[in-house]
């Protein structure tokens, strides 16, 4: 069973930066498409960006030129650098993995079946 291990949350003024990293265990040496996702309360859950297996990446547009997903498969570990933070930012951000079988990348939640527990980015005015 793939385990999703979130970190790097906190709290930032407006225009700030954070770093989200994500680890993953259970599945040595495989590569999975994966994403983050958030949360606002009330909300639905959407996606934020997504990298696949195959090397394609997707942003949704609120977050593209500040927002940037990277993966390194040696560690085993995502990354999302955020930077420009917005008070909109604010969620509970969560980081997932698609099943091994889907190499491309998607910002659907309901593609993906492995989730994290989640960081809370929380960004002041």
């Amino acid at each position: 069973q793939l385990q999703l291990v979130e970190s790097g949350g906190g709290s930032v003024q407006a225009g700030g930066s954070l770093r989200l990293s994500c680890v993953a265990s259970g599945y040595p040496d495989r590569s999975f498409s994966m994403g983050w996702f958030r949360q606002a309360p009330g909300k639905e859950r959407e996606g934020v960006a997504a990298i696949g297996s195959d090397g394609t990446i997707d942003y949704r547009d609120s977050v593209k030129g500040r927002f940037t997903i990277s993966k390194d498969n040696a560690k085993n570990t995502l990354y999302l650098q955020m930077n420009s933070l917005k008070p909109e930012d604010t969620a509970m951000y969560y980081c997932a993995a698609r099943p091994l079988a889907w190499v491309g990348s998607s910002l659907r939640p309901g593609h993906f079946n492995y989730w994290g527990q989640g960081t809370q980015v929380t960004v002041s005015s």
